[in-house]
C-alpha cells in the first residue's frame, strides 16, 4: 500500500511538474523570456491564479486526493486553455532544453526520493525553480557561443554593408522597401518576418545570412532601454534609420523622451557612415544625419495605391506603388534616400518603387467572396489605423472594422481611434477584453459585437457581411493580450 501511494506521488509530481512547466515557458516565450514582464507586465494575470498558482496550492493541501483534482480539472482546464491560444507555444530548441531540463530534474528528484513528506515537499517547487535558474545558465552561456560565432561570421564577410532600421512604426515596411529597391542591383538579404532582437539576429546570421550578401537589411526592436544599443554593438551598421516614433509600448518606457532616447542608442555604431532620421526623432543637426518625413508632395492615397512626388537630392521624383496608405510614403522616401547613398540611379528606383510588394498584413488588400478585404493585421500604432479607416471611408459598400483596440497604448489614444471608427463604419467587432469596456461604451455604431473569444470570428463574420463589403483588420493582437 505505502509502495503505491509512493508511486502515485510520484507520477503526479512529474505530471504536475510538466503541465506548470509548460505553463511557465508559453508565458515566457511570449514576454521574451523575461519572468518580470510574466509576473508584472501580463496582460491577463488572472490566468496565473486559475493555471499555476491553484494546481500549486492545491498539490500541496489536498494530499492524497490531489490525483483527482490534478485528473478532473487541472488537466482538462489546461487542455482547453491551451487550445483556445492563437499564439501556442512554438518548441524552439530553447524551449526544448527548457522541458527536457524539468522532466529530467522531477524524474531524478523522485527517483531518489524515498521520503514520502520529502517528495511532497520539494516534489513540485524544486524542478520548477532549479529548471528556471539552470535554463537562464544554459541560455546565456550558449547565447555567448553563438554571438561569437555571428560575430566571427559578420567580421569575415570584409565587403558587407549592413543597415539597420529602428522606430516605434514601420520597422518592418522600411526594411522590406530598402530590401527590395537595394535587390535591383545588389545581392541583398533581410531579416524574415518581424524577426528584431538580438537573439534573433544572431540566430539569423548564423543560419540564413548567405555569405555572398552585400547589403544586409535589418531591424532593430526594443522593449526597454540599452536593447537598441545591444543589437548596434553587435552588428555595427553603417547605414542606420529611426523611423517615426510614438506612444508604442509606453508601458514599458513610461514616457516619449525614454522612447527617443532608446531609439537613438543605434548612432552609437562604431562604424557609423549614414543615418536617416524622421523628424519626429530629433532636428538636431548632425554631420552625418539625413531627415526625411517633410518632402513628399501631391499625395493622392487610394483602395488602387499611392501617386506622390519625392524631393531628393534636388530632384523631384514622380512615384507609384500598388503600397497602400499614405504613410507608407514616409517608409519608401527613406528606402529611395538609402538607395540613392548606395548609388542607384533615378530611373533604377523609379523603376523598384512601382514594382513594390504590399507587405504582409499591413494593409494588405486581398478580394475574396466578392468583398475587399484590408488586412492591417501588423499593425498597432493610431496613425496606420486612422490610415486604414479613412481608405474604407473611400468605399462605397458597407464598411466593417475588426480590431482589438490600440494595444500597449494609452486610453487617450484609443478614444481617438474610436472617434474615427464612429465616423465611418456600419459594423464594428472588437476582439479581445483589453479594450473591450472603453469601446463598448464609447462606440455609437449600432451595430457592434465584443467577441473575447477570437475563434468565433469567422462566424460572426460570414453571418453578418456580405458581397460588396469593406473589411478593415486592424491591428492582430494575440489572445494572451
Amino acid at each position: 500500500m505505502e509502495n503505491l501511494e509512493i508511486l502515485s506521488a510520484f507520477v503526479t509530481n512529474v505530471l504536475l511538474v510538466t503541465v506548470l512547466g509548460w505553463y511557465l515557458i508559453t508565458n515566457l516565450q511570449w514576454y521574451d523570456y523575461k519572468l518580470s514582464r510574466v509576473i508584472l507586465k501580463h496582460h491577463k494575470p488572472q490566468w496565473h491564479i486559475i493555471y499555476f498558482f491553484i494546481p500549486f496550492i492545491a498539490y500541496y493541501t489536498t494530499g492524497k486526493f490531489f490525483i483527482i483534482f490534478f485528473l478532473f480539472a487541472v488537466l482538462p482546464a489546461m487542455f482547453v486553455w491551451h487550445k483556445s491560444l492563437d499564439k501556442k507555444l512554438v518548441l524552439t530548441w530553447r524551449v526544448k532544453r527548457f522541458l527536457i531540463l524539468i522532466i529530467s530534474l522531477v524524474l531524478f528528484q523522485d527517483v531518489l526520493c524515498t521520503l514520502k513528506s520529502a517528495c511532497q515537499t520539494y516534489g513540485v517547487f524544486m524542478p520548477l525553480a532549479v529548471a528556471y535558474v539552470g535554463s537562464i545558465i544554459i541560455e546565456k552561456f550558449l547565447f555567448a557561443a553563438f554571438e561569437k560565432e555571428a560575430k566571427k561570421k559578420l567580421k569575415s564577410m570584409k565587403n558587407l554593408k549592413i543597415v539597420c532600421i529602428t522606430g516605434s512604426y514601420g520597422k518592418t515596411s522600411i526594411k522590406n522597401f530598402v530590401s527590395e529597391i537595394l535587390a535591383r542591383k545588389y545581392r541583398v538579404y533581410a531579416t524574415p518576418r518581424s524577426v528584431n532582437t538580438l537573439g534573433g539576429i544572431i540566430k539569423d546570421v548564423n543560419e540564413s545570412l548567405p555569405d555572398d550578401t552585400e547589403i544586409y537589411v535589418c531591424e532593430a526592436g526594443a522593449r526597454e532601454s540599452g536593447d537598441i544599443y545591444n543589437i548596434t554593438t553587435f552588428l555595427e551598421p553603417q547605414t542606420v534609420v529611426v523611423g517615426k516614433v510614438g506612444l508604442a509600448h509606453i508601458e514599458y518606457f513610461k514616457t516619449l523622451k525614454n522612447i527617443i532616447a532608446t531609439k537613438l542608442e543605434i548612432m552609437k555604431s562604431p562604424r557609423l557612415e549614414t543615418a536617416f532620421i524622421h523628424t519626429s526623432v530629433t532636428d538636431e543637426p548632425h554631420d552625418r544625419v539625413t531627415f526625411f518625413g517633410d518632402e513628399i508632395k501631391n499625395m493622392q492615397a487610394t483602395l488602387e495605391g499611392t501617386d506622390f512626388d519625392l524631393e531628393c537630392e534636388g530632384e523631384i521624383l514622380s512615384l507609384h506603388t500598388d503600397i497602400l496608405g499614405s504613410f507608407q510614403s514616409m517608409n519608401i522616401a527613406v528606402a529611395v534616400k538609402i538607395a540613392k547613398s548606395f548609388g542607384m540611379s533615378s530611373d533604377e528606383i523609379k523603376k523598384a518603387v512601382s514594382k513594390l510588394k504590399p507587405v504582409e498584413h499591413r494593409l494588405q488588400k486581398i478580394l475574396a467572396g466578392g468583398k475587399i478585404i484590408l488586412d492591417d493585421g501588423y499593425n498597432g500604432n493610431i496613425d496606420g489605423m486612422l490610415e486604414g479607416i479613412r481608405l474604407c471611408s473611400l468605399h462605397n459598400g458597407r464598411k466593417v472594422i475588426v480590431t482589438p483596440g490600440l494595444v500597449e497604448s494609452s486610453n487617450e489614444l484609443n478614444l481617438k481611434l474610436i472617434e474615427a471608427i464612429n465616423d465611418v463604419f456600419d459594423i464594428v467587432i472588437v476582439t479581445g477584453a483589453l479594450n473591450a469596456e472603453l469601446f463598448d461604451k464609447n462606440l455609437t455604431v449600432k451595430n457592434k459585437t465584443v467577441l473575447h473569444d477570437k475563434s468565433k470570428i469567422q462566424d460572426v463574420l460570414a453571418h453578418q457581411t456580405k458581397a460588396g463589403d469593406i473589411i478593415l483588420f486592424a491591428n492582430d493582437a494575440p489572445n494572451f493580450i
